[in-house]
């Protein structure tokens, strides 16, 4: 008899995370965890090879590259693979770029086993699945539109994102470096870029701005 579930990709950097999600939605009748990852590269490999899922479950933050430029990729090859991000990062923060980037949904990593597996149903029948909280806020952002440091951010690539989102939230380049898995001179790269796109003048002026917009996120 031919098996109905169906097919997951689970693509985190955390074995230990990855077995526990593993085994609870191997437990469910409709799904199974097909493949498993622990960054970008290794996930395309497996996609090229055995070719496209029904759903992949995607962390914002790999140790190579951001969960952002993976997805890039795997729509690249595939334009029409449903990805659902499941991520410790805020979801008010980074919900409406993981959207923007081409995903059906954002679960915070924080939620109840129950909650990640009705956005994974809800992704498989072809809808978006956030919070209510989201759902609220972005429906309030887009009857208000959007405003000029909006589109500002809206042209950080995805590394930058999370820089700034780290600088907001006190690190240090040598922690964001730590955080990220990246060297310091990438991160005073992209706090550089951040500025020039920004149009901010100094480093104090970087953290003064990410801590105000970090802080009005949530």
């Amino acid at each position: 008899m031919t098996s109905m579930k169906a097919k997951v990709m689970l693509i985190d950097d955390h074995a230990m995370l990855r077995h526990g999600m593993a085994m609870m939605i191997n437990m469910e009748p409709d799904l199974e965890i097909f493949a498993e990852a622990g960054d970008g590269d290794e996930a395309l490999r497996i996609l090229k090879k055995s070719g496209p899922v029904d759903i992949v479950l995607l962390d914002v933050t790999l140790k190579t590259v951001s969960g952002f430029e993976v997805i890039k990729s795997m729509h690249a090859l595939f334009p029409a693979l449903p990805v659902l991000f499941v991520s410790m990062h805020d979801e008010s923060v980074y919900a409406e770029r993981a959207l923007r980037a081409g995903a059906r949904g954002y679960v915070m990593k924080q939620e109840a086993g129950e909650t990640l597996l009705t956005a994974i149903r809800e992704v498989l029948k072809g809808n978006i699945y956030l919070s209510k909280n989201m759902q609220e806020k972005l429906l309030k952002k887009i009857a208000a539109g959007g405003s000029e440091p909006e589109q500002l951010i809206n042209t950080l690539t995805p590394s930058e994102f999370e820089v700034l989102h780290l600088i907001g939230q006190g690190h240090s380049s040598q922690e964001i470096a730590k955080l990220l898995c990246r060297s310091i001179k990438t991160i005073e790269t992209h706090r550089f870029n951040i500025r020039v796109k920004l149009n901010l003048k100094d480093g104090a002026d970087l953290i003064r701005y990410a801590t105000r917009w970090v802080a009005e996120e949530h």
